[in-house]
């Protein structure tokens, strides 16, 4: 049923990021379609927002307000939505379709977007670096990479998978060179995990919302753009090298979660990371999985390297790992870099967060029951990072091993000895990713690029 304004109603699903690079690419210039809401997942807080009039557009002078997921029949039914739009990463084919029978039942089409229709064409050459799953390795990827290029005589600029979860009219087009920069911001803990490490690294970070802007801004600074994906997500911009990572601590995982199958079908290049720390069958399964996928594509071996500052803080004590949080949260995973460095370290116990009597740590772990004895870095708003520093402060330990990337004692008051875990990406023989960066780059002077 088309509306009384004889535009046709949609709804775009999404968890603040690719619906909204879905919504400016696809529908708000288009008269014919009226986006009547977004919904919200994946990230807590970021419902009850309204996308504003700045960056809607003129057909939307009210903006677009933000529901939550859970209120999407109801949306549809309430408004004879037309077709619900599927916009967000990082989930399993099952759930996929369990929205997608919601959006049926509600006499509504359920539309899966296209790539092509959504990346845009930059100004200089792109370099993509993603992924089947979160936590697969992407950034310090992309570190490895931006350090070798500058090191051929590249100015290269970072652009980061979006993370708009505060003030959106303040965040459509945001850079960061400093730390300074992202106090500025109000970045929360994943937007500092992300960004941080680039900026020690010496890399310039744009992210935000309207990403027409952002790589216009990139492409003023820099002569090639690294695309460090989040989550499992296909690029916002065409890439002209495509590098997918999978991840042999989750094998089987190739193709089995929207859209990470997709990413690794495009693939010019597949990279097998964290080969350090997983078992040979589980690597040779990886690469027989991704192979299956992508048969034409050449397979890449690396290490996820991790040290701890201080080892002997650790040697012999209890202590309780401080995680990434989206790794462990929608990536799925029970643990990682930094339970597996305390444990070689020589840790003798972990404390199991799950005995403080925090109720927003409570409700994370409720929210996600697959999580070991660590606890997720999970800090999007003030009452969730002073939740971390009660939970911290209240669990019995020596001490606290943090393997989130941003330096979260900076953020909270820590009233333990604190170790700090670091992962960096380390080349595994021939082929070699920087073999593969270094051919891309004789092709770009060759004027071959793409082809």
């Amino acid at each position: 049923m088309t509306s009384t304004n004889g535009r046709r109603r949609i709804v775009i699903m999404g968890a603040a990021g690719r619906d909204f690079h879905d919504f400016n690419t696809l529908y708000r210039d288009d008269p014919a379609i009226e986006v009547v809401a977004f919904t919200a997942a994946q990230i807590p807080g970021i419902a009850g927002r309204r996308y504003p009039p700045s960056l809607a557009g003129p057909l939307y002078p009210e903006g677009i307000p933000i529901e939550d997921e859970a209120c999407l029949a109801e949306i549809c039914r309430a408004h004879n939505i037309e077709q619900v739009v599927f916009a967000y990463s990082d989930v399993s084919y099952e759930h996929v379709m369990h929205l997608a029978s919601e959006a049926i039942a509600a006499e509504a089409d359920f539309v899966l977007p296209g790539a092509g229709a959504t990346m845009l064409q930059a100004a200089v050459p792109v370099i993509a670096i993603c992924a089947v799953r979160t936590g697969c390795g992407k950034s310090q990827t992309a570190r490895h990479l931006s350090r070798h290029l500058r090191a051929r005589g590249r100015t290269v600029a970072i652009l980061r998978h979006p993370m708009p979860y505060g003030v959106l009219e303040r965040q459509a087009v945001q850079r960061f060179a400093t730390l300074d920069d992202l106090a500025a911001a109000d970045c929360t803990v994943e937007e500092r995990e992300e960004y941080e490490p680039h900026i020690a690294a010496g890399n310039v970070v744009f992210a935000g919302i309207d990403y027409a802007r952002i790589a216009e801004a990139a492409a003023t600074e820099a002569d090639i753009i690294l695309w460090d994906g989040g989550n499992n997500d296909l690029p916002f911009l065409r890439p002209d090298l495509m590098i997918v990572l999978v991840d042999p601590l989750r094998p089987g995982h190739e193709a089995t979660h929207h859209p990470g199958e997709a990413a690794l079908r495009v693939a010019d290049a597949i990279l097998i990371a964290k080969c350090n720390a997983a078992a040979s069958a589980d690597i040779a399964r990886t690469a027989e999985g991704a192979r299956a996928v992508n048969p034409a594509a050449p397979v890449i071996r690396g290490a996820s390297v991790v040290t701890l500052d201080n080892p002997s803080v650790v040697a012999g004590k209890r202590v309780l790992v401080v995680e990434d949080g989206p790794t462990l949260t929608h990536g799925g995973m029970a643990y990682g870099a930094g339970y597996v460095a305390a444990t070689e370290a020589g840790a003798v116990g972990f404390a199991d967060p799950r005995t403080s009597e925090v109720a927003e740590t409570a409700r994370v772990f409720e929210l996600y029951p697959h999580i070991g004895p660590v606890l997720p870095a999970v800090g999007y708003s003030p009452a969730q990072l002073k939740a971390l520093e009660m939970t911290i402060d209240g669990v019995d330990a020596d001490a606290v091993v943090i393997a989130t990337p941003c330096d979260l004692a900076a953020l909270i008051d820590i009233r333990k000895p604190v170790v700090r875990a670091r992962y960096e990406y380390e080349a595994l023989g021939e082929p070699s990713l920087t073999g593969l960066v270094d051919g891309f780059l004789a092709r770009l002077a060759a004027g071959q690029a793409g082809s």
